[in-house]
Formats: C-alpha cells, structure tokens, sequence
C-alpha cells in the first residue's frame, strides 16, 4: 500500500492526495469519486501526512502505513465507520491489541477505518510504496551476493614469489 503524498487536511472531511504547491499553500485533490481540486493555505489549515501518523500503543508508537496493512491482512469483516463505538473498539483492539486504550480515542478508531474505506477504493490500494520496493531490492541484492559468494571457488594458494637479488659483480 502506498500512501506517500496522502494528507488528511483539518476541519474537511476524506482524504486529499497533494498534486503541487504554490506560493500561498498546497494544490490538493481529493479521493472521492469527483476529483475535486482544492488549494489549501498554509497559514489557516493544518495538514497532516498519512505517513507521518502514528498510533500510540505501550510499546513503541505504531505507523499508521503498518495498521493499514493489517487491516488489509484481516480475513474478518471489516466494520463501518459508523458502527457503535464499542464494536468498533473490539474491532481495533483485535488488529493492533497493544495499543493505548486511554490515548485511542473511539473518535481516532472512526477516523482511520473511514480512512482505510477510502484508500481501498484507489489503486494507491495495490500500489507497493518506494521503502518498500527499496527493501525488496535491498533483499535481491543479498540474495544475489550470497549466491555469488557461494558459486565463488576458493583460490588456491600460490607459491609466494621468490625475491630477486642483484647480483654485485
């Protein structure tokens, strides 16, 4: 799933991917179905990056990119934004059970399964993102070393080289 350029913008509903910039904010469109362009200030709106959004957990906070991908994983169904709040909880404790009950908010839980309706009705979906087709490649690259290591025969020790002496006549 790549969600590189994917912001959610304050105060406006769904999701935004930035097209561009210019000297008063951003150019954004939006995923919904009309496609809509928006030019967003950045002196009144606050944007906030999908990549950049982590989720508190008792552990380590937790990348929003990584509870996508296990919602993504999940064989159950996958609960409406607008179910109770307590199913909607159970639902989220049982795809990130170590996250921080007390700084989750239902409001949060809500807001990232609507945002995960959205993103899986775009190709960005399917899309594998650049971290990881670098890891990918990163993995052939030791892969193929390996190899080579392995096809490589040893040397065999050569004799070492006499030393010439001149000879003083």
């Amino acid at each position: 799933m790549n969600i590189a350029g994917l912001v959610a913008v304050s105060g406006k509903p769904g999701l935004y991917k930035l097209v561009g910039q210019n000297k008063s904010g951003f150019i954004l469109e939006s995923l919904d179905e009309q496609k809509t362009k928006l030019v967003v200030n950045m002196s009144t709106s606050k944007l906030a990056s999908l990549e950049d959004i982590t989720i508190y957990s008792d552990d380590d906070d937790i990348r929003l990119k990584d509870v996508f991908e296990t919602i993504k994983a999940y064989q159950g169904s996958i609960p409406e934004a607008k179910e109770d709040p307590k199913v909607l909880r159970a639902f989220f404790t049982e795809i990130v059970p170590n996250h921080d009950t007390e700084k989750v908010y239902n409001s949060d839980i809500k807001k990232i399964i609507n945002w995960f309706s959205i993103i899986k009705t775009t190709p960005l979906f399917d899309e594998v993102s650049e971290e990881a087709k670098e890891q990918e490649l990163t993995q052939e690259e030791v892969a193929v070393a390996e190899e080579v290591v392995e096809k490589k025969p040893k040397a065999a020790k050569k004799p070492a080289a006499k030393k010439a002496t001149a000879k003083n006549d």
